[in-house]
Formats: C-alpha cells, sequence, structure tokens
C-alpha cells in the first residue's frame, strides 16, 4: 500500500499494481484510519516504511519558527504518529517491522542544514530507543540512511531557501548551501538503490539497526567521526571558498 499527499505523484505505481491512497502525514486522524484501513482489508500489517520527508534549508537565525515545526511536523511527528498506529496491532501479531528512512544528515550536521539535520537526528534517537523498547515483541526497528538521491527532493530544499529573509551576514552560506546542491546531484544514487536496501530491511528476519546507502552517504557518515575542531574546521574552509 503507497500512501502520498497527492496521489497523482505515484499514478505509476498504480499502474504497476500497488494499492494507493491518499495520506498526510501531518495529520493525526489520516495517519490513524491509514493504518487501520489497511488491516481491516489485508488482516495484517507487516512492514511501516516512513518515507515521506523534506528539506527546510538555510542558517538557523534566518529560518523562522513556524517553518521549523512544518520540517519537524512531516520528519519527526509523522513517522511518530504512524508508529504509534501500527505498533498495537504489531504487538498483537508478535512480529512486524519499522523502517524509518532518515538520512546521513542525521549524523553529520552541516552548516545552512541545521534544522533538517536535526529532524533526522531526533528520528535517529527516537528509533534507537523505540527498537530496544519494542524488541520483546518481535517488533524490528531499521534506520536507512540515504545520502544524495535522484528525485525531486534536493530541488525542493534548495527552492526553501526562497521562503527566507535573508541576512546579509550569511551570503557566503547561503553560497556554499547551494554549491553543496550542485555536489549532491553530481554524487546521487538512483532511487531503485535506495528502494532495494527499504525491501532487505522490511523481510530481513533479523535486520539491520542502520543501513547506510550510497557511497556518498558513507563518506559522510564517516566525516561525523572526525573530532569536532577538525570538522568545524573543514566546514569553515570549504565555506570561504564558496563566499
Amino acid at each position: 500500500v503507497a500512501p502520498a499527499r497527492d496521489t497523482a505523484d505515484i499514478a505509476d505505481l498504480a499502474e504497476r499494481g500497488a494499492i494507493t491512497r491518499q495520506l498526510d502525514v501531518t495529520k493525526p486522524a489520516q495517519c490513524q484510519s491509514a493504518v487501520e484501513d489497511v488491516v481491516s482489508e489485508t488482516g495484517r500489517l507487516d512492514c511501516l516504511v516512513n518515507n515521506a520527508g523534506f528539506a527546510q534549508h538555510g542558517p538557523v537565525e534566518d529560518i523562522p519558527t513556524r517553518l521549523i515545526e512544518d520540517q519537524y511536523d512531516v520528519n519527526l511527528f509523522g513517522p511518530h504518529r504512524l508508529i504509534r498506529a501500527a505498533l498495537p496491532h504489531m504487538r498483537e501479531a508478535e512480529s512486524g517491522t519499522i523502517v524509518n528512512v532518515s538520512s546521513v544528515s542525521g549524523r553529520l550536521s552541516s552548516p545552512g542544514m541545521g534544522v533538517y539535520s536535526s529532524s533526522k537526528a531526533a528520528l535517529e534517537s527516537l528509533s534507537d530507543a523505540l527498537r530496544v523498547e519494542v524488541a520483546n515483541v518481535g517488533v524490528d526497528v531499521v534506520l536507512v540512511e540515504p545520502g544524495p538521491v535522484e528525485t525531486q527532493f534536493e530541488d525542493r530544499a534548495q527552492s526553501s531557501l526562497d521562503d527566507l529573509d535573508r541576512s546579509d551576514s550569511y551570503a557566503d552560506l547561503y553560497a556554499t548551501v547551494e554549491d553543496w546542491g550542485v555536489v549532491g546531484s553530481m554524487t546521487a544514487i538512483p532511487p531503485e538503490d535506495v528502494a532495494s536496501v527499504i525491501l532487505e530491511a522490511g523481510v530481513s528476519p533479523e535486520p539491520e539497526a542502520r543501513y547506510t546507502v550510497g557511497p556518498g552517504s558513507r563518506l559522510l557518515a564517516l566525516a561525523g567521526l572526525l573530532p569536532d575542531r577538525i570538522r568545524d574546521g573543514i566546514f569553515s574552509l570549504i565555506r570561504r571558498v564558496a563566499g
């Protein structure tokens, strides 16, 4: 069952045999009814994949709180709403897998991406706690951490900068974020690569806690292990070059 806020976006999935339906993850009642409908129609819920998400880019100071709330509503609260709806059915069946699609940005926060990274870091922390909390009832919790992917995701992330009242003191940082978008498009992987990892995680009897997808994601994950002073120095150098 493939839900989306706009079913026209997943018409190709319907043509290939998927059951599609409308779902806005910011609407609690829709999240609850979506899960209940699946269980009612199929008699079971084997796997929940939380894939909805978007990125709000920009310096932390320039982003209004209302836009941060929108970011968290989709990237964190949406998955939480669906998890709460799904878990009673999985607990009753004593089986199930919850796959939360995060991002390598949840492990490495870079200048100009702090709000998005913080939403994914929160999803990572939530998943780590939940994984242990539900292990004794036969439910697995998995994080999938892609890097750049060949979708419209980065285009929307770049357009999110248009909503900001830009401070002059961050001109070089805005240039850096825009450059990151170009670099990301050059290292992006096909969405099918991410989908195959999600499928593996969803059907595996003993899934890994985390799956890092794509060379760019693995490289950035390693960068996150650098000492803070070195990592900050690298980001500062990149910012100066871009500015």
